[in-house]
């Protein structure tokens, strides 16, 4: 994980950062929500297993685990010593002491490391997770997220109209959305001078084997599917998916794709393997931040929309600590600490007006606090069906060599 040091904010806003290969990361089976009139969250999977029967524990200690994406939190660095500022002051604030996490590079991969222990009710090692809106649907729909006291969060209010009912939890009994953003085009501005906003420019001859795309299939086949003309967020064909499939693979025998990741596709950027990317919005912010050079776009053609959510595992021990938690980061002015840090979407009423005293150019954002203008340019990947998740998801999979 990259360090931020302190320096001023870029005043031109861009990307964010996750998984690898397996199923993919930001996938939905079923669609509904949004920010603004654009959808923006999705329901549950395929999966056939069945739930397991989990006895809650009570409270024990003054701690909370949490597992989270990479270059997700706001951090600085104190003696030689990554902190956190906003967990920091709920320490301060509560006594309850955080374990922070960055264990999160792909969904189904988090998923597999814990799944058997959630099937056992045995301990997972964590207290809260963050898994994007289709895999939130899982954990809710097999019984391995616990239901949320309102009482203990009572700033759950504070989400936003357009996400506080998504079809995987009405009313938000058991998630509140961490964060959104989109997917588009990622380029090192040192190397390549001109804007990348049109696949073609992605895909130049100077860019050949220098370009890394996401293993998070609904992203990087969303994008590619949109160039070909198709509405994503709309009932598509299989014919359609496997058209862009075939373009998909023509890039990587063609030698333009170097490689398709997760988090890590940073990695490649950072060390020059790569100068472009199909990534996400706010970790070329982040990593601005940390002195690199990068640019963000949406495609011309379209990009997508996405988010991450928090779930306290079936078998936390710790459920009124993380509750806690969750609420203190739906204070606006937390969320907006944390938003001017990770300059993804953030999900908070209220906290537009605390990121005017922070920094009101962030506030203008339209990568934080997107406006109609900058939403029409996005869509949500369709729910699929599950014959289509097994079949768009082993034709992806074949696609990378998985």
């Amino acid at each position: 994980m990259t360090e931020k040091v302190n320096r001023s904010l870029p005043s031109d806003p861009t990307t964010r950062s996750l998984i690898r290969a397996q199923m993919s990361r930001r996938g939905f089976l079923a669609a509904t929500g949004g920010v603004a009139g654009v959808a923006l969250l999705a329901s549950c999977g395929s999966d056939t297993e069945e739930g397991a029967s989990t006895t809650f524990p009570e409270d024990v200690g003054g701690t909370v685990r949490w597992a989270n994406w990479t270059a997700y939190l706001d951090q600085k660095k104190v003696d030689g010593k990554r902190t956190y500022p906003s967990l920091d002051k709920f320490t301060a604030a509560t006594g309850i002491a955080v374990d922070y996490l960055v264990d999160y590079n792909d969904n189904d991969e988090f998923y597999g490391k814990v799944q058997e222990n959630l099937k056992a009710g045995n301990d997972i090692g964590y207290d809260i997770v963050t898994p994007t809106d289709w895999m939130a649907a899982r954990w809710i729909r097999l019984g391995y997220a616990r239901e949320l006291d309102a009482a203990n969060v009572p700033n759950k209010g504070n989400i936003l109209d357009t996400l506080a009912n998504v079809s995987f939890d009405p009313g938000r009994n058991y998630s509140l959305t961490w964060q959104s953003g989109f997917a588009g085009f990622c380029w090192n501005k040192n190397v390549i001078k001109q804007d990348v906003t049109t696949i073609e420019q992605l895909f130049s001859p100077a860019n050949k084997g220098r370009v890394v795309v996401l293993s998070e299939m609904r992203d990087t086949m969303g994008i590619i599917l949109q160039y070909q003309g198709v509405d994503i967020s709309q009932p598509f064909t299989e014919d359609q998916f496997m058209n862009a499939i075939d373009y998909f693979k023509k890039m990587i025998a063609d030698g333009f794709i170097r490689q398709v990741k997760g988090n890590d596709y940073l990695e490649d950027m950072a060390n020059g393997d790569a100068v472009a990317a199909i990534g996400w919005s706010g970790d070329m912010f982040s990593e601005n931040l940390s002195g690199q050079n990068y640019g963000f776009a949406i495609p011309e053609s379209g990009g997508t929309l996405w988010s991450d959510n928090m779930l306290i595992a079936s078998t936390s021990a710790n459920k009124a600590n993380s509750e806690a938690l969750m609420n203190h980061y739906y204070d606006p002015a937390i969320a907006a600490e944390v938003a001017a840090w990770v300059n993804y979407i953030c999900p908070v009423k209220g906290a537009q007006g605390e990121m005017e005293k922070i920094d009101p150019e962030l506030a203008s954002s339209p990568f934080i606090f997107p406006d109609d203008t900058t939403l029409a340019k996005v869509k949500v990947f369709r729910g699929l069906e599950a014959e289509e998740e097994f079949n768009f998801s082993a034709a992806f999979q074949e696609a990378i060599g998985a």
